[in-house]
């Protein structure tokens, strides 16, 4: 677990509280995590992380191989 010491001014620690009380949370820490977990749901899922457009772009090259079975599987595996 990583800890970050941050300094807020009185009015940002006051919103941090309001949200803590609001949502029954146990401390300052736990409001961070839930305003930071939110924030990751609105802005950053909807769009495609670089990383993981590669692995799109590796799976469109045929890197991957699909298979109709387990027993088709098996074979390439036993070849190997």
């Amino acid at each position: 677990m990583v800890q970050a010491l941050i300094t807020l001014n009185e009015h940002e620690a006051t919103v941090l509280n309001i949200i803590k009380a609001k949502f029954g949370l146990k401390n300052k820490s736990a409001t961070v995590n839930m305003i930071l977990k939110d924030y990751e749901q609105e802005f950053l899922e909807p769009e495609l992380r670089p990383e993981y457009e590669k692995e799109l772009e590796q799976i469109d090259k045929g890197k991957f191989h699909k298979f109709s079975s387990i027993a088709e599987l098996r074979k390439i595996l036993e070849k190997q």
